[in-house]
């Protein structure tokens, strides 16, 4: 085997291990973003803990293979400029920074994505980026339920202070 075709090989292997350790692939053609443009989309991925990277078409199709189940990501999905982000802790953190970040910069399109092993196209893509991360979600279900035993503590609260007006 060739030094060129070694070097290949480490590459396609470090794709495939982020394909399969990655809760959502999100896939995003950077085509016509500006050096600082990229540069700051970068910053943004990298502060949420989010892998970013440009990587050669070819070599992604390989290591998609070598991983199965990402049949999508094939010569007729995956053409042109692409950049992929691998998010590992929130599925839907790394589609909320291309949705957020593609209002200020439209040149930044979805390309197409999978979430938890299931394949969504753009629209779709697009759509996922309104779900509510992970942390909105805990911090609504720990406000609903607290809601009914603040109410409760208000409550006595106010009754003890209406016994205490009462017998003074």
């Amino acid at each position: 085997m060739s030094k060129a075709m070694e070097i290949k090989q480490v590459v396609v292997d470090e794709i495939a291990d982020k394909l399969a350790r990655a809760q959502s692939i999100v896939v995003v053609n950077y085509k016509g973003l500006t050096v600082d443009q990229a540069t700051s989309l970068r910053n943004k991925f990298r502060e949420a803990g989010i892998d970013y990277k440009v990587y050669k078409n070819t070599l992604v199709r390989r290591a998609a293979v070598q991983v199965g189940n990402l049949e999508k990501l094939d010569d007729v999905n995956l053409v042109g400029t692409n950049a992929i982000a691998f998010g590992y802790e929130d599925a839907v953190t790394p589609a909320k920074i291309v949705a957020e970040f593609s209002k200020t910069c439209p040149a930044l399109e979805f390309n197409m994505g999978y979430v938890e092993g299931e394949y969504y196209d753009a629209e779709a893509m697009i759509q996922i980026s309104k779900i509510p991360s992970r942390e909105e979600l805990i911090a609504k279900l720990l406000g609903s339920l607290k809601a009914p035993v603040s109410n409760f503590v208000y409550m006595l609260d106010a009754l003890a202070k209406q016994k205490e007006e009462q017998g003074a």
